[in-house]
């Protein structure tokens, strides 16, 4: 894997790294999940591209770059999961959470939409209940210069996202397939 699909200066961090566990003993994602840093690395290392491509646990990284500043060898690991997320997305193995998030950002500007409960709490403390964002509604070109650049891109067609239903495809506009 690492050699015909890793950039150089991916490969060449890669080879230094020598299993000692401190990205995974550190990794917030992994206290919470199966996200085993280590795993991952060694996967890359051992040209086993379709099942990490596969791996839910690709998608758990955080990008927090806590084992980034903890490993002794100076492994770029958070920039070695981007790449290969990357990658991965680009041949369809994105989960559909991190699909979703894309879905989100084409119909409102962001990633997490702002919904009732946070404009109420916006209003209580005195702001306006749209932030002055993509999302608000006198920012309706702003919204549209987001949609060109995800068209431009082709992150539409990456994540399978339809035009007419504002959804992944398969899907209603409430989100169910």
């Amino acid at each position: 894997m690492a050699e015909r699909f890793l950039r150089r200066a991916h490969l060449e961090t890669l080879r230094e790294c020598v299993q000692c566990g401190k990205c995974t003993g550190g990794c917030p994602s992994g206290r919470n999940t199966a996200f085993r840093t280590r795993k991952l690395m060694q996967m890359a290392l051992v040209d086993l591209r379709e099942e990490i491509f596969n791996a839910p646990e690709l998608w758990f990284c955080s990008t927090c770059y806590t084992c980034y500043e903890r490993c002794p060898k100076g492994v770029k690991v958070t920039d070695v999961i981007r790449t290969i997320r990357n990658l991965a997305a680009k041949e369809g193995h994105m989960s559909v959470p991190h699909r979703m998030i894309g879905v989100y950002v084409m119909k409102t500007g962001h990633a997490v939409p702002i919904g009732p409960a946070q404009m109420e709490l916006r209003e209580a403390v005195g702001l306006e209940s749209q932030p002055p964002t993509a999302q608000h509604p006198q920012n309706k070109e702003q919204l549209e210069q987001v949609q060109t650049i995800f068209k431009t891109t082709g992150y539409d067609a990456m994540i399978d996202f339809d035009w007419d239903t504002m959804n992944l495809k398969g899907m209603d506009k409430g989100g169910k397939k």
